[in-house]
């Protein structure tokens, strides 16, 4: 399902564009860079989902590009049966970051789609943006191209929204197997959230508006359909659910105008709030992310803040394009990640079909962050509101000392940049980087330790099935 907001420059402290959200799948999750790959001719890459799938389809290949882009992202291993490893958000080296979101099509739609459809899934599109896009109104032909010269396989609808530093764009791609898909142009005085993403009125009266685009055969199908005979086109009533905004996007966006209207405007600690808050964020989100979308010296600058699990469970902290790795607790374990309950670290069964984790095997032997964050919010949650706020306070000031730190560091990268060690400024992002990580792994852990104690003697567990939960929207 997962969650995205875009907030435009003009109602940011900085002066820059934010692009936040979460994943919103059950299975683990796991932070990556990707780095900048060259590839032959000829080369292919497998897109589209298997027979196995919730809507099934069939697997393709399709060309790859002869190079694709330094990127970082969030993994995951299961949502719908679509092949994993599977991604709904990230930031490359153009400075275009992406963020997945569902958006149910209609019925009809949803039920003409062909049991053997083609074409890259939802995941298959926000990857391939990663390694390709240098705009994110690029993005948005890229998944048209790709729409259009290979099909898509659905799972009942989805959107993206696309970002950069000078603008972004929400695009929906409607199930059927119809191609059918429309995009919206976001700006600088722009609130937009997206659960589930949304286009409203299209003004397709206007070929060529610089707001709009949209596939050629959005309007036509729709009228062969008798669903559309004229007057205002509302994309979301004519191939979406019908529901427009849903209440949380209208609570989450009406909350962000009224923080942009301050003289302050909104900043770092508001975007992660956004992310945070137990209204919008609960046991569903499988990480948190911030991307502050400016431009950098260098792309080994671009970063994103991270959660490793729904972040109210988890603090953020920050992440650097150029750093080499991160920490392997905040990569793959397998807790919760599907298929390894059938799975070995013993090769005695090598032989047989998939018997031997996909794990590293000094990776398991430490601490998974995605699961110890789990265990804090199931503390919180049985002790109730008075922990979620002391955690969640704790979090928000240690991130707003490690911004300034993070303001500090990649002043100094930059004048390392301009005597020529940028080799030097990236170490030093890189080490800063994961010394918080784990430094955030480490309050994790001091924090689950207490709450245990407090909950060994004032909560209880509940009665079976069923869990303590805080009030949600969504």
């Amino acid at each position: 399902m997962s969650y995205a907001i875009y907030i435009g420059k003009n109602h940011s402290r900085t002066g820059h564009a934010w692009l936040g959200g979460y994943g919103d799948e059950p299975s683990s999750h796991w932070l990556e860079i990707v780095p900048r790959a060259s590839h032959p001719a000829g080369a292919t890459i497998e897109v589209g989902v298997g027979p196995d799938a919730d809507m099934p389809g069939v697997r393709t290949s399709i060309p790859q590009v002869p190079q694709t882009a330094r990127h970082m992202r969030v993994s995951y291993s299961y949502y719908k049966g679509v092949p994993a490893p599977i991604t709904n958000g990230g930031v490359n080296e153009h400075g275009v970051a992406v963020r997945d979101v569902w958006s149910s099509s209609r019925a009809e739609l949803v039920a003409m789609t062909p049991k053997d459809q083609t074409g890259p899934n939802y995941s298959d599109l926000a990857r391939i943006v990663l390694e390709r896009a240098r705009t994110a109104r690029e993005a948005v032909d890229i998944c048209a191209a790709l729409i259009a010269d290979h099909g898509e396989s659905t799972y009942g609808g989805n959107s993206h929204l696309f970002a950069d530093a000078g603008e972004a764009w929400v695009m929906i791609q409607f199930a059927g197997g119809q191609g059918l898909w429309v995009a919206e142009r976001l700006g600088p005085d722009s609130i937009r959230a997206s659960r589930p993403g949304y286009v409203l009125e299209v003004p397709v009266e206007t070929p060529g508006h610089p707001d709009f685009l949209w596939s050629p055969n959005l309007v036509g199908f729709a009228q062969e359909m008798g669903w559309y005979s004229g007057g205002p086109f509302d994309a979301n009533a004519i191939y979406g659910d019908g529901k427009g905004r849903w209440e949380g996007v209208r609570w989450i966006e009406a909350e962000m105008t009224a923080r942009a209207a301050r003289p302050e405007r909104i900043g770092l600690e508001d975007m992660t709030w956004a992310v945070r808050t137990e209204r919008l964020t609960g046991d569903t989100a499988g990480y948190g992310q911030v991307v502050p979308l400016l431009d950098a010296p260098d792309p080994a600058f671009r970063m994103m803040w991270h959660s490793p699990t729904g972040a109210l469970a988890a603090p953020f902290s920050p992440v650097f394009l150029g750093q080499g790795v991160v920490p392997p607790e905040f990569g793959p374990h397998r807790y919760l990640t599907v298929g390894e309950a059938h799975r070995f670290m013993d090769l005695r069964k090598a032989d047989e079909a998939d018997t031997i984790s996909i794990v590293p095997q000094y990776a398991e032997a430490l601490p998974s962050v995605f699961q110890e964050s789990k265990r804090l919010l199931y503390l919180m949650q049985c002790l109730g509101e008075p922990a979620l706020r002391r955690v969640t306070a704790v979090f928000a000031a240690r991130e707003s000392a490690i911004a300034d730190l993070v303001a500090s560091h990649l002043r100094l990268a930059a004048a390392g940049l301009e005597r020529g060690n940028l080799d030097d400024a990236i170490a030093v992002l890189g080490a800063f980087s994961r010394a918080e990580m784990l430094a955030s792994l480490t309050l994790v852990q001091d924090l689950v330790r207490g709450l245990s104690a407090e909950a060994s003697v004032l909560a209880t567990a509940g009665a079976p099935g069923s869990p303590r939960t805080f009030t949600q929207i969504w």
